[in-house]
Protein backbone atom coordinates (compact mmCIF):
# COMPACT_ATOMS: atom_id res chain seq x y z
CA UNK A 1 0.00 0.00 0.00
CA UNK A 2 1.47 3.52 -1.16
CA UNK A 3 1.62 5.88 1.90
CA UNK A 4 0.59 9.92 0.60
CA UNK A 5 1.32 12.67 2.60
CA UNK A 6 -0.43 15.68 1.36
CA UNK A 7 0.18 19.17 3.36
CA UNK A 8 -2.04 21.55 3.72
CA UNK A 9 -1.14 25.07 4.95
CA UNK A 10 -3.33 27.74 4.46
CA UNK A 11 -7.26 28.26 4.35
CA UNK A 12 -7.16 28.34 0.51
CA UNK A 13 -5.01 25.33 -0.14
CA UNK A 14 -7.43 23.14 1.06
CA UNK A 15 -10.33 24.16 -0.94
CA UNK A 16 -7.81 23.43 -4.22
CA UNK A 17 -7.51 19.67 -2.90
CA UNK A 18 -10.50 18.44 -0.96
CA UNK A 19 -11.83 16.10 -3.57
CA UNK A 20 -8.31 14.42 -4.49
CA UNK A 21 -8.52 13.66 -0.84
CA UNK A 22 -12.00 12.19 -0.64
CA UNK A 23 -10.24 10.30 -3.78
CA UNK A 24 -7.05 9.19 -1.89
CA UNK A 25 -9.15 8.36 1.18
CA UNK A 26 -11.68 5.80 -0.93
CA UNK A 27 -9.08 3.45 -2.35
CA UNK A 28 -7.85 0.74 -0.77
CA UNK A 29 -4.25 0.79 -2.18
CA UNK A 30 -3.55 4.15 -0.16
CA UNK A 31 -2.67 4.76 2.52
CA UNK A 32 -3.57 8.77 3.01
CA UNK A 33 -1.25 10.90 5.75
CA UNK A 34 -2.59 14.51 6.40
CA UNK A 35 -0.07 17.22 7.64
CA UNK A 36 -1.78 20.66 8.52
CA UNK A 37 0.85 23.41 8.86
CA UNK A 38 1.39 27.26 8.99
CA UNK A 39 -1.97 29.63 8.89
CA UNK A 40 -4.23 26.61 8.40
CA UNK A 41 -4.00 26.25 12.26
CA UNK A 42 -4.61 29.44 13.16
CA UNK A 43 -8.10 31.01 14.15
CA UNK A 44 -7.27 34.74 12.85
CA UNK A 45 -7.00 33.19 9.46
CA UNK A 46 -9.94 30.97 9.74
CA UNK A 47 -8.73 28.02 11.17
CA UNK A 48 -9.06 25.28 8.04
CA UNK A 49 -8.02 22.57 10.09
CA UNK A 50 -11.30 22.31 12.40
CA UNK A 51 -13.00 22.20 8.44
CA UNK A 52 -11.08 19.63 7.98
CA UNK A 53 -11.87 17.39 10.65
CA UNK A 54 -15.45 18.19 10.07
CA UNK A 55 -15.29 16.64 7.11
CA UNK A 56 -13.20 13.55 8.45
CA UNK A 57 -9.67 14.63 7.81
CA UNK A 58 -8.15 14.48 11.36
CA UNK A 59 -4.32 15.57 10.54
CA UNK A 60 -1.71 12.58 11.62
CA UNK A 61 0.96 15.63 12.22
CA UNK A 62 0.46 19.47 13.18
CA UNK A 63 2.87 21.96 12.36
CA UNK A 64 3.32 25.41 13.76
CA UNK A 65 6.05 27.44 11.93
CA UNK A 66 4.06 31.34 11.08
CA UNK A 67 5.92 33.77 12.66
CA UNK A 68 3.97 37.48 13.73
CA UNK A 69 4.80 40.58 11.53
CA UNK A 70 3.03 39.97 8.24
CA UNK A 71 6.08 41.29 6.60
CA UNK A 72 8.90 39.96 3.50
CA UNK A 73 10.99 38.99 6.63
CA UNK A 74 8.35 37.21 8.41
CA UNK A 75 7.53 34.99 5.35
CA UNK A 76 11.23 34.01 4.48
CA UNK A 77 11.55 32.94 8.68
CA UNK A 78 8.33 31.34 8.32
CA UNK A 79 9.28 29.50 5.16
CA UNK A 80 12.67 28.54 6.79
CA UNK A 81 11.02 27.05 10.08
CA UNK A 82 8.57 25.44 7.91
CA UNK A 83 11.51 23.39 6.37
CA UNK A 84 12.93 22.59 10.11
CA UNK A 85 9.46 21.48 11.33
CA UNK A 86 8.23 19.57 7.86
CA UNK A 87 10.90 17.85 7.95
CA UNK A 88 11.10 16.32 11.54
CA UNK A 89 7.14 15.60 10.28
CA UNK A 90 8.01 13.64 7.30
CA UNK A 91 10.60 12.13 8.84
CA UNK A 92 8.74 10.57 11.67
CA UNK A 93 5.56 9.80 9.50
CA UNK A 94 7.90 8.38 5.86
CA UNK A 95 5.83 8.53 3.44
CA UNK A 96 6.32 7.18 0.07
CA UNK A 97 4.92 10.62 -1.90
CA UNK A 98 4.64 14.17 -0.40
CA UNK A 99 1.64 16.14 -2.18
CA UNK A 100 2.36 20.17 -2.15
CA UNK A 101 -0.34 22.54 -3.41
CA UNK A 102 -0.18 25.82 -5.21
CA UNK A 103 1.93 28.57 -5.26
CA UNK A 104 2.33 29.82 -1.48
CA UNK A 105 5.67 30.62 0.94
CA UNK A 106 5.03 27.80 2.53
CA UNK A 107 4.44 25.44 -0.45
CA UNK A 108 8.33 25.88 -0.87
CA UNK A 109 9.32 24.96 2.61
CA UNK A 110 6.92 21.13 2.01
CA UNK A 111 9.12 21.05 -1.42
CA UNK A 112 12.53 21.88 0.14
CA UNK A 113 12.16 19.48 2.86
CA UNK A 114 10.66 16.86 0.64
CA UNK A 115 13.60 17.31 -2.20
CA UNK A 116 16.00 16.73 0.44
CA UNK A 117 14.66 13.79 2.13
CA UNK A 118 14.80 12.30 -1.01
CA UNK A 119 10.68 11.54 -0.93
CA UNK A 120 8.80 12.03 -4.31
CA UNK A 121 7.10 14.85 -4.51
CA UNK A 122 4.06 15.57 -6.14
CA UNK A 123 2.63 19.19 -7.26
CA UNK A 124 -0.77 20.29 -7.94
CA UNK A 125 -1.14 23.52 -10.06
CA UNK A 126 1.83 24.03 -11.44
CA UNK A 127 3.03 25.53 -14.44
CA UNK A 128 1.05 28.48 -14.30
CA UNK A 129 1.52 32.25 -14.52
CA UNK A 130 0.54 35.44 -12.10
CA UNK A 131 3.57 38.07 -12.53
CA UNK A 132 4.05 37.98 -8.71
CA UNK A 133 6.73 36.44 -6.43
CA UNK A 134 3.91 33.42 -6.70
CA UNK A 135 5.20 32.66 -9.87
CA UNK A 136 8.78 32.29 -8.77
CA UNK A 137 7.59 29.94 -5.90
CA UNK A 138 5.54 27.86 -8.51
CA UNK A 139 8.43 27.25 -10.80
CA UNK A 140 10.55 26.60 -8.46
CA UNK A 141 8.73 23.90 -6.76
CA UNK A 142 7.98 22.41 -10.23
CA UNK A 143 11.64 22.11 -10.27
CA UNK A 144 11.73 20.54 -6.97
CA UNK A 145 8.54 18.35 -8.13
CA UNK A 146 8.78 14.80 -9.29
CA UNK A 147 5.15 14.81 -10.49
CA UNK A 148 3.04 17.22 -12.70
CA UNK A 149 -0.60 17.71 -11.40
CA UNK A 150 -1.87 20.36 -13.41
CA UNK A 151 -4.97 22.19 -14.33
CA UNK A 152 -4.83 23.20 -17.78
CA UNK A 153 -3.23 22.33 -20.41
CA UNK A 154 -1.11 25.54 -21.46
CA UNK A 155 0.19 24.66 -17.94
CA UNK A 156 1.42 21.63 -18.62
CA UNK A 157 3.23 22.86 -21.69
CA UNK A 158 4.92 25.38 -19.88
CA UNK A 159 5.74 22.86 -16.67
CA UNK A 160 7.43 20.63 -19.71
CA UNK A 161 9.38 23.52 -21.11
CA UNK A 162 10.47 24.29 -17.83
CA UNK A 163 12.40 20.88 -18.50
CA UNK A 164 9.96 17.93 -17.04
CA UNK A 165 10.02 14.87 -18.52
CA UNK A 166 6.52 14.57 -20.40
CA UNK A 167 5.39 11.07 -18.74
CA UNK A 168 5.36 13.05 -15.16
CA UNK A 169 3.19 15.71 -16.45
CA UNK A 170 -0.76 14.97 -16.17
CA UNK A 171 -3.32 17.75 -16.90
CA UNK A 172 -5.92 16.74 -13.91
CA UNK A 173 -7.74 20.13 -13.65
CA UNK A 174 -8.18 22.03 -10.66
CA UNK A 175 -10.30 19.91 -7.62
CA UNK A 176 -11.58 23.02 -6.61
CA UNK A 177 -13.48 23.33 -10.11
CA UNK A 178 -15.29 19.61 -8.50
CA UNK A 179 -16.76 22.09 -5.50
CA UNK A 180 -17.74 24.20 -7.73
CA UNK A 181 -19.64 21.63 -9.54
CA UNK A 182 -21.19 19.75 -7.11
CA UNK A 183 -22.81 23.55 -5.97
CA UNK A 184 -24.37 24.06 -9.31
CA UNK A 185 -25.76 20.51 -8.88
CA UNK A 186 -27.35 22.26 -5.45
CA UNK A 187 -27.16 25.72 -5.44
CA UNK A 188 -29.89 26.57 -2.54
CA UNK A 189 -28.58 28.30 0.37
CA UNK A 190 -30.11 26.59 3.27
CA UNK A 191 -28.03 28.57 6.16
CA UNK A 192 -27.43 32.29 7.43
CA UNK A 193 -24.26 32.77 7.13
CA UNK A 194 -23.68 35.18 10.25
CA UNK A 195 -25.43 32.40 12.57
CA UNK A 196 -23.12 30.14 11.42
CA UNK A 197 -20.01 31.79 10.72
CA UNK A 198 -19.98 34.59 13.46
CA UNK A 199 -18.15 37.44 11.83
CA UNK A 200 -18.51 41.04 12.69
CA UNK A 201 -21.42 43.19 11.08
CA UNK A 202 -24.70 43.72 10.58
CA UNK A 203 -27.55 41.46 8.96
CA UNK A 204 -27.64 40.77 5.55
CA UNK A 205 -30.64 39.98 3.15
CA UNK A 206 -29.25 37.61 1.05
CA UNK A 207 -32.32 37.83 -1.72
CA UNK A 208 -31.54 41.29 -1.46
CA UNK A 209 -28.29 40.75 -3.77
CA UNK A 210 -24.74 41.54 -2.54
CA UNK A 211 -21.09 41.80 -3.02
CA UNK A 212 -18.41 39.43 -2.24
CA UNK A 213 -14.91 40.77 -1.43
CA UNK A 214 -11.86 39.34 -1.00
CA UNK A 215 -8.67 40.80 -1.27
CA UNK A 216 -5.06 40.10 -0.51
CA UNK A 217 -2.03 41.89 0.26
CA UNK A 218 0.48 41.84 -2.83
CA UNK A 219 3.91 40.43 -1.07
CA UNK A 220 5.28 42.97 -3.49
CA UNK A 221 3.40 46.27 -3.06
CA UNK A 222 2.67 45.10 0.82
CA UNK A 223 3.61 48.93 2.28
CA UNK A 224 -0.09 50.06 -0.01
CA UNK A 225 -1.82 47.26 1.19
CA UNK A 226 -3.82 49.54 3.39
CA UNK A 227 -3.81 52.15 1.06
CA UNK A 228 -5.39 49.53 -2.29
CA UNK A 229 -7.65 47.88 0.57
CA UNK A 230 -9.28 51.42 1.56
CA UNK A 231 -10.50 52.47 -2.01
CA UNK A 232 -11.97 49.01 -2.25
CA UNK A 233 -13.76 49.34 0.90
CA UNK A 234 -14.92 52.88 -0.39
CA UNK A 235 -16.13 51.34 -4.16
CA UNK A 236 -18.22 48.51 -1.93
CA UNK A 237 -20.07 51.30 0.11
CA UNK A 238 -20.58 53.49 -2.62
CA UNK A 239 -22.35 50.67 -4.91
CA UNK A 240 -25.23 50.77 -2.73
CA UNK A 241 -24.98 46.89 -2.10
CA UNK A 242 -24.84 44.58 0.49
CA UNK A 243 -21.20 43.16 1.22
CA UNK A 244 -19.87 40.22 2.37
CA UNK A 245 -15.90 40.90 2.91
CA UNK A 246 -13.70 38.12 3.64
CA UNK A 247 -10.80 38.15 6.01
CA UNK A 248 -6.92 38.28 3.62
CA UNK A 249 -4.06 35.43 3.59
CA UNK A 250 -1.16 35.23 6.28
CA UNK A 251 0.96 37.42 3.55
CA UNK A 252 3.44 40.33 3.70
CA UNK A 253 1.07 43.61 4.04
CA UNK A 254 -1.71 41.16 6.19
CA UNK A 255 -1.64 43.53 8.73
CA UNK A 256 -1.83 46.98 6.58
CA UNK A 257 -5.35 45.02 4.83
CA UNK A 258 -6.50 44.18 8.55
CA UNK A 259 -6.09 48.12 9.45
CA UNK A 260 -7.92 49.28 6.78
CA UNK A 261 -10.85 46.93 7.61
CA UNK A 262 -10.97 47.62 11.26
CA UNK A 263 -10.66 51.57 10.41
CA UNK A 264 -13.47 51.72 8.11
CA UNK A 265 -15.31 49.53 10.79
CA UNK A 266 -14.76 51.58 13.15
CA UNK A 267 -15.29 54.81 11.59
CA UNK A 268 -18.01 54.42 8.68
CA UNK A 269 -20.27 51.78 10.52
CA UNK A 270 -21.24 50.99 7.18
CA UNK A 271 -24.84 49.14 6.98
CA UNK A 272 -24.61 45.87 5.05
CA UNK A 273 -21.40 45.33 5.81
CA UNK A 274 -20.46 41.33 7.18
CA UNK A 275 -16.66 40.54 7.92
CA UNK A 276 -16.32 36.72 7.66
CA UNK A 277 -12.81 35.11 8.72
CA UNK A 278 -13.82 31.83 7.22
CA UNK A 279 -16.45 29.13 5.92
CA UNK A 280 -16.70 25.92 4.23
CA UNK A 281 -15.49 25.72 0.84
CA UNK A 282 -19.23 24.62 -0.17
CA UNK A 283 -20.67 26.98 1.71
CA UNK A 284 -18.77 29.49 0.46
CA UNK A 285 -19.25 28.73 -3.13
CA UNK A 286 -23.17 28.91 -2.59
CA UNK A 287 -22.94 32.18 -1.19
CA UNK A 288 -20.33 33.58 -4.11
CA UNK A 289 -23.10 31.88 -6.89
CA UNK A 290 -25.46 34.18 -5.63
CA UNK A 291 -23.63 37.10 -5.59
CA UNK A 292 -23.88 39.37 -7.84
CA UNK A 293 -20.37 40.15 -8.29
CA UNK A 294 -17.17 38.79 -6.64
CA UNK A 295 -14.68 42.00 -6.23
CA UNK A 296 -10.56 42.18 -5.64
CA UNK A 297 -7.43 39.72 -6.23
CA UNK A 298 -8.16 36.62 -5.11
CA UNK A 299 -7.78 33.40 -7.53
CA UNK A 300 -11.44 32.36 -6.79
CA UNK A 301 -12.19 35.33 -9.00
CA UNK A 302 -10.31 33.33 -11.85
CA UNK A 303 -10.97 29.53 -11.01
CA UNK A 304 -14.25 28.77 -9.58
CA UNK A 305 -15.72 31.71 -10.55
CA UNK A 306 -15.11 31.35 -14.26
CA UNK A 307 -16.75 27.85 -14.13
CA UNK A 308 -19.63 29.29 -12.02
CA UNK A 309 -20.29 32.06 -14.23
CA UNK A 310 -20.01 34.62 -11.36
CA UNK A 311 -18.87 38.43 -12.90
CA UNK A 312 -15.60 39.36 -11.25
CA UNK A 313 -13.46 42.81 -10.93
CA UNK A 314 -10.20 41.52 -10.19
CA UNK A 315 -8.16 44.63 -9.08
CA UNK A 316 -4.48 45.17 -9.48
CA UNK A 317 -1.36 43.49 -10.07
CA UNK A 318 -2.07 39.98 -8.25
CA UNK A 319 -3.65 37.85 -10.79
CA UNK A 320 -2.01 39.94 -13.72
CA UNK A 321 -1.31 37.05 -15.86
CA UNK A 322 -3.13 33.64 -15.40
CA UNK A 323 -5.45 32.48 -17.80
CA UNK A 324 -8.82 33.58 -17.48
CA UNK A 325 -12.65 33.26 -18.76
CA UNK A 326 -14.81 36.33 -19.72
CA UNK A 327 -16.42 36.62 -16.73
CA UNK A 328 -13.10 38.96 -15.33
CA UNK A 329 -12.67 42.97 -15.77
CA UNK A 330 -9.49 43.99 -14.45
CA UNK A 331 -9.35 47.43 -12.96
CA UNK A 332 -6.65 49.49 -10.67
CA UNK A 333 -6.60 50.17 -7.22
CA UNK A 334 -8.72 53.22 -7.56
CA UNK A 335 -12.03 53.51 -6.27
CA UNK A 336 -14.08 55.50 -9.11
CA UNK A 337 -12.94 52.35 -11.23
CA UNK A 338 -13.62 50.07 -9.37
CA UNK A 339 -17.14 51.27 -8.61
CA UNK A 340 -17.49 51.48 -12.34
CA UNK A 341 -16.44 48.10 -12.87
CA UNK A 342 -18.96 46.69 -10.15
CA UNK A 343 -21.68 48.54 -12.35
CA UNK A 344 -20.97 47.02 -15.02
CA UNK A 345 -20.38 43.61 -14.28
CA UNK A 346 -23.56 43.83 -12.28
CA UNK A 347 -25.82 44.15 -15.42
CA UNK A 348 -24.14 41.82 -17.17
CA UNK A 349 -25.22 39.50 -14.77
CA UNK A 350 -24.28 35.40 -14.93
CA UNK A 351 -21.87 34.45 -17.76
CA UNK A 352 -21.48 31.06 -19.70
CA UNK A 353 -19.55 28.23 -17.52
CA UNK A 354 -16.44 28.02 -18.42
CA UNK A 355 -14.29 24.66 -17.99
CA UNK A 356 -11.10 26.20 -18.38
CA UNK A 357 -9.94 25.33 -15.21
CA UNK A 358 -11.74 21.90 -14.81
CA UNK A 359 -14.53 19.54 -15.69
CA UNK A 360 -15.78 18.57 -12.12
CA UNK A 361 -13.84 15.34 -11.97
CA UNK A 362 -10.35 16.18 -11.22
CA UNK A 363 -10.16 14.55 -7.54
CA UNK A 364 -10.15 11.03 -8.79
CA UNK A 365 -8.11 11.89 -11.81
CA UNK A 366 -5.43 13.30 -9.40
CA UNK A 367 -5.79 10.43 -6.35
CA UNK A 368 -5.37 7.76 -9.40
CA UNK A 369 -2.42 9.02 -10.88
CA UNK A 370 -0.52 9.66 -7.46
CA UNK A 371 -1.82 5.59 -6.58
CA UNK A 372 -0.50 4.37 -9.70
CA UNK A 373 2.41 6.95 -11.28
CA UNK A 374 5.93 5.87 -11.05
CA UNK A 375 7.85 7.78 -8.34
CA UNK A 376 10.99 7.73 -9.49
CA UNK A 377 12.91 10.68 -8.16
CA UNK A 378 14.23 13.32 -10.64
CA UNK A 379 13.10 12.10 -14.10
CA UNK A 380 13.83 15.22 -16.39
CA UNK A 381 15.21 15.59 -19.52
CA UNK A 382 19.03 16.07 -20.07
CA UNK A 383 20.03 18.12 -22.80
Amino acid sequence: MRRICVVVTARPSYSRIKTALDGLRDREDVDLQVIVAASALLDRYGSAVEVMRDDGFEPDSMVYTVLEGESPMSMAKTAGLGIIELSTALGNLAPDAVVTVADRFETMSTAVAAAYMNIPLAHIQGGEVTGSIDEKVRHSVTKLSDLHLVATESAAERVRRLGEDPSTVHVTGCPSIDLASAVLAQPEIDFDPAERYGGVGGSIDLDAGYLVVLQHPVTTEYQASRAQTWETLEAARDSGRQVLWFWPNVDAGADGTSNAIRTFREQDRPDGFHFFKNMRPSDFLRVLLKADVLVGNSSVGIRECSYLGVPVVNIGSRQRDRERGHNVVDVGHDRAEILSAIEKQAEVGTYESDTLYGDGRSGNRIAEVLATADLTIDKRITY
